[in-house]
């Protein structure tokens, strides 16, 4: 009975008491278990690869996280209290690309981070919170409005049935950039979202303000760089 308390225990510690959400994990079908360090690798890369004075944007959920762990300034993190602050970068997810590099550049922005579960299955990336990011970017600003991101039947879709505002804004660009020619599951087409079971509508479409610098092993963490303005003179 004591080994069997001592061996119940230390499974509970482990699975229920030892899951910090930067280091994530699975089970395969035959029992194993597969790690995802993604967030750690994305971290470890902002801070080797960027400069020291480099802003971040990304939504306030990861602020803390990045502020910490890749030593760079975030735009909003887990003590933004302003909320107009964080509505601008609401409004900058939610925007188009043009409209959204105005914001960015507002910001003083080099680089933007997203979470992206689309390939293994994860789903608590910004496309299931990005609902919250045009509801606090609409709060103020009137030239977003909640029901453009819905189909004409109230549906939030991703696939050919979605909405073109959804279909162009900045967030999903960013999440599904080159994601059209990747097979994530055996006989489903190529751009097969795994969390939201359907198969992206826009796959055909370059970044025209922003260009991809980092995306992690498993795709969970993609970062983009901010591209300079072009020369006026």
């Amino acid at each position: 009975m004591l080994l069997s308390y001592g061996y119940h225990c230390i499974w509970v510690t482990s699975e229920a008491y030892s899951s910090p959400s930067i280091v994530l994990s699975a089970r395969t079908h035959d029992g194993g278990r597969i790690i995802f360090d993604d967030f750690r690798e994305a971290y470890y890369w902002l801070r080797m690869n960027t400069p020291e004075d480099a802003k971040i944007m990304s939504w306030w959920d990861y602020g803390y996280q990045i502020t910490a762990m890749a030593n760079r300034t975030t735009i909003v993190d887990n003590n933004t209290w302003n909320n107009t602050h964080i509505s601008l970068v609401g409004q900058a997810m939610a925007s188009d690309e043009q409209h959204a590099y105005k914001i960015m550049k507002e910001l003083d922005v080099d680089y933007v981070l997203i979470i992206f579960g689309g390939l293994t299955g994860y789903s608590s990336d910004d496309i299931n919170k990005f609902l919250w990011m045009v509801r606090i970017g609409g709060s103020t600003d009137r030239n977003i409005n909640e029901q453009n991101y819905y189909t004409s039947s109230g549906e939030f879709r991703v696939d050919k049935e979605g909405s073109e505002t959804l279909l162009n804004c900045l967030m999903y660009k960013m999440s599904y950039y080159r994601f059209g020619s990747v097979y994530t599951e055996g006989g489903k087409p190529p751009g097969y979202d795994r969390v939201r079971n359907t198969e992206i509508g826009n796959k055909d479409f370059e970044l025209t303000t922003l260009e991809e610098a980092y995306t992690s092993e498993h795709w969970l963490v993609r970062i983009y760089k901010v591209k300079k303005m072009p020369n006026r003179g």
